[in-house]
């Protein structure tokens, strides 16, 4: 292997020690700090009714707001579901929705809604019984962000590993290469990253089931595709060697 062959290790070595910082990011302050915000949320008590309004409440404020226009723009990609809302002594701003329904789509200028403000913020409107949530509301949703860091987690330690072996000069020896194991683990790894945390969050599941079930079946695949590529006679080594 020539010496800029090996060269190319050393990119591989960076990208996972940002995918470990990403990791460590995600499990010491991005998530810790999404459940206690919907944690604080999900306890917060209505404002006391002779309680004048302040900009920043830590209670559950119901709002009267008016519709200026709406934007319900619906594309493959960046879709717009904003709507702004005046006549609240502080929260007159545009906000944001996940999709038009159930409330968005059917505002027209001029309409009346109900917001709810917590903290500053419009979480949800509501009008004529229907209730829609905004970007800002605290969802419960912390295993996709764990499921994230997982996966971080495990990019991170498979760069590592192969930038190791591009450096010494060993990326193309034994059954350790990334057409033969290398990219069947990584492919394996996104679909059961995701599948273990659209799971999670299908059944209820808490964040912290994640990161081990995931861990655990990538490693179990791992070793069985480390068994299956020692063997004589390989019937996917065709596919997997695919470039």
């Amino acid at each position: 292997m020539t010496k800029t062959s090996r060269i190319w290790g050393v990119p591989l070595i960076l990208s996972s020690l940002v995918a470990a910082l990403l990791c460590w990011l995600v499990f010491t302050t991005w998530l810790p700090s999404q459940v206690e915000r919907y944690r604080e949320y999900a306890a917060a008590e209505p404002c006391a009714s002779e309680r004048a309004a302040q900009r920043w409440e830590d209670c559950l404020r119901t709002v009267s707001l008016t519709v200026e226009h709406t934007v319900v723009e619906k594309r493959k990609r960046n879709s717009e579901y904003e709507a702004y809302l005046t006549s609240a002594p502080f929260w007159n701003h545009e906000v944001s929705f996940g999709g038009p329904e159930p409330v968005l789509e059917r505002l027209r200028q001029g309409d009346r809604v109900a917001g709810t403000v917590w903290r500053g913020d419009i979480m949800a409107v509501a009008q004529g019984g229907l209730r829609q949530s905004t970007s800002e509301e605290p969802r419960d949703d912390a295993q996709m962000t764990a499921c994230l860091g997982v996966l971080a987690g495990l990019l991170a330690a498979l760069g590592l590993g192969f930038g190791a072996r591009q450096s010494a000069g060993l990326a193309g020896r034994g059954p350790f290469t990334w057409r033969r194991f290398g990219k069947p683990v990584f492919i394996t790894l996104l679909i059961v990253g995701f599948a273990v945390g659209f799971l999670a969050l299908w059944l209820d599941l808490p964040w912290w089931v994640v990161p081990p079930v995931t861990g655990s079946l990538v490693v179990w695949a791992a070793w069985l595709l480390h068994r299956h590529r020692g063997g004589s006679t390989d019937p996917l080594r065709p596919v997997l060697d695919a470039p």
